[in-house]
Parts: structure tokens; C-alpha cells; sequence
């Protein structure tokens, strides 16, 4: 059973960075894929950043070209690299994983694509 962990949320000023850690535990093989979401209250979860197993990226557009995800296999772990942070950055961020969509490309940033969640690190952006 895979478990999914997530770190490094915190409090930062508007154009900051932040690097947010995700580790899964259990079993993983190549056909996992992972993604970044988040949610704010009285909004819906979206997806942020994706990475499919071919190591293929996705991002959502409010983030494009600000945030990068990436992934060390031999720890298990994804990254998201948040730079230049806006106040409407600040949301819960969830870590989430699954395998079998075979190459869903962008589909990916859609939550109904995945099973396996973290509980959340808070990111919160102060103007």
C-alpha cells in the first residue's frame, strides 16, 4: 500500500520560493505517475503540476513558468519548486499519486485521475 507524505510548506512573502517534498512509501513501480494540487477554502482542489511516468511534465497556466515539478527515484520522492510566489499561491497542497492512465498528458491535472493523497503541507504567501 502506498502512503504519501508531504513537506516543506511555510510561510513566505510575495516573490519568495519554496521547494514542497513529497516521499512515497510501499510499492512503486515505473508506471506511477504523481501530481501537485491544491485548495484553497470555498475553492475547488486543482491540479498545479503533474509528471506522468515517462518523466513528461505538466502545469497548470497560473503556475507555468513559476513552478517546476521533478522526482529523485531512488528516494521515492517528488518535488514541486515553487519561485515567485503570489499571494494567491496560498492554498493547502496535496500530493497524489496512481498508475495505469498511460500517458494521459494534461488529463493528469484532473484529481479523478488519482487514488493515492497526502494530507497536505500549507503554503502561505503574504503580500
Amino acid at each position: 500500500q502506498v502512503q504519501l507524505v508531504e513537506s516543506g510548506g511555510g510561510s513566505v512573502q510575495s516573490g519568495g520560493s519554496l521547494r514542497l517534498s513529497c516521499e512515497a512509501s510501499g510499492y512503486i513501480d515505473s508506471n506511477y505517475y504523481m501530481g501537485w494540487f491544491r485548495q484553497s477554502p470555498g475553492k475547488e482542489r486543482e491540479g498545479v503540476a503533474a509528471i506522468d511516468s515517462d518523466s513528461s511534465t505538466n502545469y497548470a497556466d497560473s503556475v507555468n513558468g513559476r513552478f517546476t515539478i521533478s522526482q529523485d527515484n531512488a528516494k521515492n520522492t517528488v518535488y514541486l519548486q515553487m519561485n515567485s510566489l503570489k499571494p494567491e499561491d496560498t492554498a493547502m497542497y496535496y500530493c497524489a499519486a496512481d498508475s495505469g492512465a498511460g500517458n494521459a498528458g494534461s488529463k493528469l491535472l484532473q484529481p479523478q485521475y488519482y487514488r493515492i493523497w497526502g494530507q497536505g503541507t500549507l503554503v502561505a504567501v503574504s503580500s
